[in-house]
């Protein structure tokens, strides 16, 4: 593995070289599927590959070569995480329960990448329904983390970070309706962006529809910009897309964050927990931007208690999951997913209905706190990548507790937020910080992560790449 391996490089080097003839896409498809064929065997990131991807790859070759590239993607590796529809592939949802019949279209946000020319890898692994974080599906097993097989690189698009840390391929399509895209992100060393809610369209609609939102995850900041760029083009599918035209969303990345007004928050309604790695990495990433001249103090939205939200948002899109499907095939499900619908199964219309109204309240508050502040600072997980043969116990609580508490808050106010890489642990895993801005407000978003990203001076995040990083192990 070296600097001129085309497997880790980012898609703008990539379109850099096939611009200038140094490399084709199908010299980079290879390099990617020979670290797939060394490596997914114990990463488990793929629910199905493509087997025409070194055919399309090859398509992308010969319009590089005529001098008539399609689009911004043209010939760049990319996966697609199995909650989305990929024409010619079944949509699994990591569940025994589901059809096995290929799907006849493509779902908004593939037919984005497709027309940006990507070539689409295969499609990447998901927790069931994608209803939680440790990153193992009845249908799959368990996907692992590159940094280390024994941690799970989180859910619910856990393929996709493991996809993504482990370079097959500089861009991966998750889903994120807790916080699905920002933790295994954080987990693998990834940069995760959550957009605002109908930014990027999506067809058909999940159990989350009303937080839910698919979006770029990559190993820098730009590439995630990049991706949105393809992906962020309105679909008339989706009765709740933003109509915006089309823009390339690195414009004005690098305009840095100097008067910006960066709010580091401690508090969502309730006192996320916060290992002290976790903790330091937050304050370090506040001195870095303080340094750049942002304008940096601790302050307090004011939100309602978060948990009591999400969590009837969560129950209840769960328990209508199960109630919807044949009694025949609920003994197939992830047993902490039926233990979450019975709890939630019988909630009230008038809980339901408060859910929403705290979820409007929590919306409006963050609406005023950004009238003082451009930027939002938290953190994004609370410890590094936990074990990944970890059994699920109590997921009600483990959602709050352990899985999502930094991240819940930004699915309800639907504002986007980034997962961005700090550094690494004293184990070699990464840690990250997140950061929010305004509904809309992607731009200053991207913006606030890109001056991160460039202030911390990481390496692009590569297992056995980066300094102090354990080196992937061969299978077996």
């Amino acid at each position: 593995m070296t600097s001129t391996d085309p497997a880790l490089m980012s898609a703008e080097t990539l379109l850099g070289l096939y611009a200038r003839q140094a490399l084709s896409p199908v010299e980079a498809l290879q390099a990617v599927l020979q670290r797939v064929a060394l490596y997914n065997p114990w990463v488990n990131a793929f629910a199905a590959m493509n087997p025409r991807a070194l055919q399309q790859a090859g398509e992308s070759e010969a319009r590089w070569m005529a001098g008539r590239p399609i689009g911004l993607l043209d010939g760049v590796p990319a996966t697609v995480k199995d909650l989305l529809n990929l024409a010619g592939f079944p949509t699994r949802r990591g569940s025994k329960t589901t059809d096995a019949t290929p799907a006849t279209e493509d779902a908004p946000a593939v037919l984005g990448l497709k027309q940006a020319g990507a070539v689409i890898l295969g499609k990447t692994t998901t927790t069931e329904f994608g209803w939680k974080t440790p990153g193992d599906c009845p249908l799959h097993g368990i996907t692992r983390n590159p940094w280390n097989r024994d941690r799970t690189p989180g859910g619910s698009s856990s393929g996709a970070g493991a996809a993504g840390a482990a370079c097959f391929g500089p861009l991966h399509v998750g889903t994120d309706a807790g916080g699905s895209i920002r933790i295994p992100a954080a987990y693998c060393g990834l940069v995760g962006v959550k957009p605002s809610f109908g930014r990027v369209p999506q067809w058909p609609l999940g159990a989350f529809a009303n937080v839910a939102c698919a979006g770029p995850m990559a190993r820098t900041v730009r590439d995630a910009a990049l991706m949105l760029s393809a992906m962020a083009r309105h679909d008339l599918r989706d009765p709740f897309c933003l109509p915006d035209e089309p823009r390339d969303w690195r414009q004005g990345i690098e305009q840095g964050v100097e008067g910006l007004r960066v709010a580091v928050v401690r508090r969502l309604g309730f006192e996320p927990p916060l290992d002290a790695d976790g903790a330091a990495a937050l304050d370090g990433a506040a001195r870095l931007l303080e340094a750049q001249g942002a304008l940096v103090e601790d302050a307090d939205p004011g939100l309602p208690d978060t948990r009591a939200i999400f969590g009837r948002v969560w129950g209840v899109a769960l328990a209508r999951q199960v109630a919807t499907m044949p009694a025949e095939k609920r003994p197939l499900l992830d047993r902490g997913l039926e233990e979450v619908a019975e709890r939630e199964g019988g909630m009230p219309a008038t809980d339901f209905l408060g859910a929403e109204a705290l979820r409007i309240e929590a919306a409006h508050a963050m609406a005023r706190f950004h009238q003082r502040f451009d930027i939002v600072l938290t953190a994004a997980t609370p410890t590094a990548a936990f074990a990944a043969d970890q059994p699920t116990i109590r997921p009600t609580e483990a959602l709050w507790r352990d899985w999502a508490p930094w991240t819940f808050a930004f699915n309800l106010t639907r504002q986007p937020a980034i997962s961005v890489p700090i550094g690494l642990d004293e184990h070699g895993m990464p840690r990250a910080v997140q950061v929010a801005a305004a509904l809309y407000r992607d731009d200053l978003a991207l913006r606030a992560a890109r001056a991160l990203e460039r202030a911390a001076e990481l390496p692009i995040a590569v297992p056995g790449a980066a300094p102090g990083a354990a080196p992937l192990a061969k299978p077996g």
